[in-house]
């Protein structure tokens, strides 16, 4: 099968969308939004470290990149819900794959990077 876009070449945009994709904020909250609509500051508070400055940052590139949604309603504050797109969907599997790959395996990867260390010292 073959693509108009080639991940290997150097100024491939698809590298833009697989750096967003690598980064682990983003791979949060989409696997956050996996279900229902999600407010702003439920996202704050479920995922813990993000500053509201990141969130805010990551969730314009998602949208950017059409994989989430964005409904503001019209309440007094503004009530402020995102979602996945019928694109970030797609995304859906493999992001809660890879995200609770590393709850799962996180005990072979520790003991692994203390087998490496020892090795080093």
């Amino acid at each position: 099968m073959q693509f108009a876009y080639d991940v290997y070449q150097e100024n491939c945009p698809t590298r833009l969308v697989l750096d967003r994709l690598g980064d682990k904020w983003a791979l949060l909250i989409l696997d956050r939004l996996d279900g229902e609509p999600v407010r702003f500051n439920h996202l704050r508070r479920d995922i813990t470290g993000i500053s509201q400055k990141v969130l805010s940052q990551t969730l314009k590139k998602l949208e950017r990149d059409g994989l989430i949604s964005r409904t503001v309603f019209p309440t007094v504050p503004v009530t402020v819900e995102y979602a996945l797109t019928p694109l970030g969907r797609t995304l859906t599997e493999t992001v809660n794959l890879l995200a609770h790959w590393a709850e799962k395996h996180m005990d072979t990867v520790l003991a692994a990077q203390q087998a490496y260390d020892a090795r080093g010292a």
